[in-house]
């Protein structure tokens, strides 16, 4: 069994869906758009992305957040060195040699972790 499916509540649909497809793979030939108004955008892993318009995203415990595993510690750094480029702000950076990640906010400021653990 696999987790392959996340429904998020954003602000903005198009501006959340630029995000996470310019960043971190989605694909916009899959977008579909329901009569309720969710985008589905799907990635290459077959991951399932809902982004749903809310009037305000509520604001989450500090823990929680979802997370992007990548191949290699040279995937997760340029990530980062894109994402602050961008002016994406970054939240919190580890660099050690059994973990390399960061975290990030989206558009909607929910934390959004790019890690490689050995």
């Amino acid at each position: 069994m696999n987790l392959l499916h996340l429904g998020l509540p954003v602000s903005d649909v198009p501006r959340s869906r630029q995000f996470y497809e310019t960043y971190f793979g989605f694909d916009p030939a899959t977008a579909q758009q329901y009569d309720d108004g969710t985008v589905i955008i799907r990635n290459s892993d077959g991951f399932d992305l809902a982004l749903h318009a809310v009037g305000n995203a509520a604001r989450l415990p500090e823990f929680l957040h979802f997370g992007f595993k990548v191949r290699d510690t040279n995937a997760v750094r340029t990530l980062l060195a894109r994402l602050k480029a961008d002016g994406i702000e970054i939240i919190e950076e580890l660099d050690t040699p059994a973990y390399v990640g960061f975290k990030c906010l989206d558009p909607d400021e929910f934390p959004v972790e790019i890690y490689w653990e050995d």
